[in-house]
């Protein structure tokens, strides 16, 4: 099975059939119920700029206008889930509108006024009454008369221009806006992963270190009572919280080296999957092929996600061997593991590998999958090289010389 995060588009159109052809006649619908709409947000593109013009002269002319170009943003959503639906156009939702700082009425008023989508709109609501209006009755004469043989090439005609004017008005204006509202899809897992991790936190600290702190807290409680009347009973009980602030000790340095291991910080990601590989219940071979470091942000992610791979060869695959690689190839850092497990892997299923895959698309990364069944699994995730700033590296350098100052010696 292979499978990637990146979408597919849509393929060119296949050829007209006949007339009873389940396409032709979401054509033909599309014909012919795009008039009567048309007429009607055309009144409303009139009646709106009208106003608006109108009531310019007062207070209330520029919000009339704001709040009409915000209407011409959901007709236009709707008029591109109608060419999705009855003609396979699927164009990208333009970026949601910005409502400035603090959400200040006058910041949301001019973001609404310059707003290219809701203008790009009105202006395909405009163009496309006189073209809705010819194909309509074109259409019908050709659905009513002996010439209705002719009507799948005639009605594909038409709606070509109707699919122009959908991408070409309806879509994103450019790269710039798609990236913003890719980022903005981003931003949202990004936040929803850093509080599930933030939740496996607090959950981890209190079922376990924190609960063998108030166990402790009361072992300790309990000899002092006792260390008058039963001096070798209370010795007991300190020796018990010896141990016990050992095992709380051992917990929350397992749960640091989950969020950030030290030795990421102080060695670099090659030995950190080293150590990371050694915890795993399958023998693995890493080989770390890198000429200087990543970015700390980078760097974390890719401990990340291959901590999380080794996890599932661990609990899952059933397999005998392993092997990490990693890479700089260009600008991107590559990662590859590889297991000759039973395979079946699926990053599209809802598993802990569609998550990995949100995470690495939040950072433009990507994560590919190759796990036909019987195995060998083979997965590759590619993340955005950032070089280390000099800044970052030298308050790294100044903080382990003043731990190293103020260390006892």
């Amino acid at each position: 099975m292979t499978s990637s995060t990146s979408p597919g588009r849509t393929g060119p159109l296949p050829p007209p059939r006949g007339p009873l052809d389940r396409r032709t006649w979401r054509e033909v619908g599309y014909l012919l119920s795009s008039w009567p709409l048309a007429l009607a947000t055309f009144l409303y593109v009139v009646v709106w700029l009208w106003t608006g013009a109108f009531l310019s002269l007062t207070v209330i002319g520029l919000p009339v206008l704001a709040v009409g170009l915000s209407g011409l943003r959901r007709l236009g959503a709707w008029e591109r889930a109608r060419a999705r639906w009855l003609l396979d156009v699927r164009v990208d939702e333009p970026s949601a509108l910005h409502r400035g700082r603090g959400g200040e009425f006058f910041a949301w008023l001019w973001s609404a006024l310059k707003d290219p989508v809701g203008w790009r709109t009105a202006l395909f609501f405009v163009v496309r009454l006189p073209l809705s209006t010819l194909t309509f009755w074109l259409t019908f004469a050709l659905l009513t008369t002996a010439l209705w043989p002719a009507l799948p090439w005639v009605a594909r005609w038409f709606t070509q221009v109707d699919r122009a004017l959908v991408t070409g008005l309806l879509a994103p204006s450019d790269e710039l806006e798609r990236r913003i509202a890719e980022l903005e899809s981003d931003r949202t897992v990004v936040v929803d992963a850093s509080a599930a991790d933030l939740r496996r936190i607090e959950r981890d600290l209190h079922d376990g270190a924190q609960a063998r702190l108030v166990a402790l807290a009361m072992d300790l409680g309990l000899a002092r009572e006792k260390l008058t009347e039963d001096p070798q009973a209370a010795a007991r009980m300190v020796d018990e919280a010896h141990g016990e602030v050992k095992l709380a000790l051992q917990e929350l340095r397992d749960l640091a080296r989950g969020i950030h291991p030290a030795i990421l910080t102080d060695r670099g990601l090659g030995p950190a999957l080293s150590a990371v590989a050694s915890r795993c219940t399958v023998p693995v071979r890493v080989t770390a092929e890198l000429p200087t470091r990543p970015a700390p942000a980078i760097e974390g992610i890719a401990y990340y996600v291959v901590s999380e791979l080794l996890q599932n060869i661990s609990k899952h695959s059933a397999a005998r061997h392993a092997d990490v690689e990693c890479w700089r190839s260009k600008e991107r850092l590559m990662l590859q593991v590889t297991d000759d497990g039973r395979g079946g892997a699926d990053a599209t299923a809802g598993s802990g590998l569609a998550g990995l895959a949100e995470r690495l698309a939040a950072v433009d990364g990507v994560l590919v999958v190759v796990s036909p069944p019987g195995g060998p699994t083979t997965i590759t995730a590619e993340l955005p090289w950032r070089d280390r700033t000099t800044r970052a590296h030298g308050a790294h350098s100044a903080k382990n010389a003043h731990s190293a100052k103020g260390a006892p010696r």
